[in-house]
């Protein structure tokens, strides 16, 4: 064969593989247009049928966004439009967003080790039931602590002796707190409680300072709720809360500061605690109607009764933020820890935090991340984590990418669980998954 047949033979077989490789290429690529009509459409019905007010959705990948969109209005009065620059509060999102980052840039940096023991660190536990409880228990939830604790409600009274809450609607009981009615003679406890600024009380509401000798109950009662199997998995915000106060011992920093240097570094502003410290007051969605606790419509605090006690600042809930500043914490994942450069978070840690090193147990849960057994909507490497006023990410590093969905199905009353029923968020993953 003549040398110049053979050069026409090597130049097509280089454009025929190279043509192979761009049809392999679009076939996982993402069709914007379509999953964006999609998107609109089941956004439009959702609001139509009233799973929430409005809502902010991202989907992106590892180094691009396909959507960034604002739907609906910040509550049902449709006075203000959701836009982009608008905060909402991320529940349980936090658990992963803030504490589960901050575990992740200390286990990098060899400042905490996931077999460190609680009451090692946090000297108030030292003695306790639950003293030898480690960080990677906490994070997996398998320590046996029961899911939560109302401590706010030792905080209340009520004047006639009557229950906090019927299931009747009544003269003595004529307003709604989730699917049952509060009593209309709460009395809050004047040794723990002010309604105005008092020396090192902490502010827990707009117009609440708590008395920090409440934390010494707080405490006691975390340290008894060592009520079911160690080494189950059971999903409690007190572990969250735990691992908090280990970060905190061990580093001298509070969680705000220690979640502020990465966002610093990540270059995102909107997202943190205590939004009114950071963002305008018309920038922040609001929450429920809390006709139990607060007695007011919950604007720029924390909806979570317990991140509230702890002055908004918490491991289990507390943090604010926008879609495009989660994205941004998204992609840093998605590429092993770097962001635009930066190595924000060790790669092998990354790794470790995102798998779930129980599945033998049956246990799918990552190091603080939520992960699922696979089914029709969730694979086996996907993780997240969802939050109960109507939040969810989550990421799948396989095809690397992800969705982010900020909601406040819990405005006007956490009694709306429509997109729940509906899964809502859940099938909006699976069409972008795929």
């Amino acid at each position: 064969m003549k040398k110049s047949a053979i050069r026409i033979v090597l130049v097509f077989l280089i454009l025929l593989g190279a043509s192979c490789r761009s049809v392999k290429k679009s076939s996982k690529s993402f069709d914007t247009k379509r999953n964006e009509a999609y998107i609109d459409s089941i956004m439009n019905n959702a609001l139509e049928k009233g799973f929430f007010p409005g809502a902010q959705i991202v989907v992106g990948s590892k180094d691009s966004i396909f959507i960034l969109k604002n739907y609906g209005y910040q509550d049902y009065s449709k006075q203000q439009q959701v836009k982009t620059a608008d905060v909402y509060d991320l529940a349980s999102m936090s658990k992963v967003l803030g504490a589960t980052l901050v575990a992740m840039r200390l286990v990098g940096d060899d400042k905490i080790n996931l077999e460190d023991k609680l009451g090692d660190a946090v000297a108030v536990y030292k003695n306790t039931a639950i003293a030898d409880l480690t960080l990677f228990e906490l994070l997996t939830h398998t320590t046996g602590l029961k899911s939560g604790i109302t401590f706010y409600q030792s905080l209340l009274s009520t004047s006639d002796g009557l229950p906090f809450l019927s299931n009747q609607q009544s003269e003595n009981y004529p307003n709604l707190f989730d699917n049952m009615y509060v009593n209309k003679n709460i009395v809050y406890d004047a040794k723990y409680l002010s309604f105005e600024p008092k020396d090192n009380y902490i502010q827990i509401y707009r117009n609440m300072w708590l008395n920090p000798e409440f934390y010494k109950t707080v405490y006691e009662k975390i340290a008894l709720a060592n009520t079911n199997p160690r080494g189950n998995y059971l999903y409690s915000d007190l572990n969250l809360i735990l691992a908090q106060q280990m970060m905190e011992a061990k580093t001298g920093l509070k969680l705000d500061q220690l979640t502020r240097a990465i966002y610093n570094e990540l270059g995102i502003t909107k997202i943190g605690y205590n939004p009114l410290k950071w963002t305008t007051v018309q920038d922040v969605i609001p929450t429920e109607i809390d006709n139990f606790f607060r007695k007011d419509t919950i604007k720029g605090y924390v909806h979570d009764e317990a991140a509230a006690l702890l002055g908004g600042v918490s491991g289990n809930a507390g943090l604010f933020a926008n879609a495009t500043s989660i994205s941004v914490i998204c992609q840093m994942l998605l590429n092993n820890g770097k962001y635009q450069g930066k190595q924000i978070l060790k790669a092998k840690v990354v790794k470790a935090f995102t798998k779930s090193p129980l599945a033998k147990k049956g246990i799918y849960r990552g190091l603080g991340f939520d992960k699922r057994k696979p089914d029709g909507f969730y694979k086996k490497n996907d993780f997240g984590h969802t939050g109960f006023t109507g939040t969810f990410f989550f990421l799948n590093p396989d095809n690397n990418r992800f969705l982010i969905i900020l909601s406040n199905r819990v405005n006007p009353s956490r009694t709306n669980r429509l997109m729940y029923k509906d899964d809502f968020c859940p099938k909006i993953w699976k069409l972008i998954n795929n």
